[in-house]
């Protein structure tokens, strides 16, 4: 049987026998608050929701256009995006 070279982590966050949480430990109270949040949200349709949003609208690319119409006023001028 093959194995995977890449394999997801356990719940204490090991990859196979080695690996694991590298984070300070005075952060270590927070990431698992912080990890206890996200399992309870993943499912909750609202926050997918937003989640979404931001992955479409923000990540991997740049933001889209942005007519500043008040500050194109202002200047009384081109349209300034």
């Amino acid at each position: 049987m093959k194995s995977r070279l890449y394999t997801l982590p356990t719940d204490t966050g090991h990859f196979g026998p080695y690996g694991g949480r590298f984070i300070p430990e005075t952060l270590m109270e927070a990431v698992i608050e912080l990890n206890l949040a996200y399992e309870e949200a993943k499912n909750d349709e609202s926050f997918l929701k937003e989640y979404q949003y931001f992955l479409r609208e923000y990540v991997g690319r740049e933001n889209p256009l942005y007519y500043a119409e008040n500050l194109t006023n202002h200047l009384g001028g081109a349209k300034i995006f």
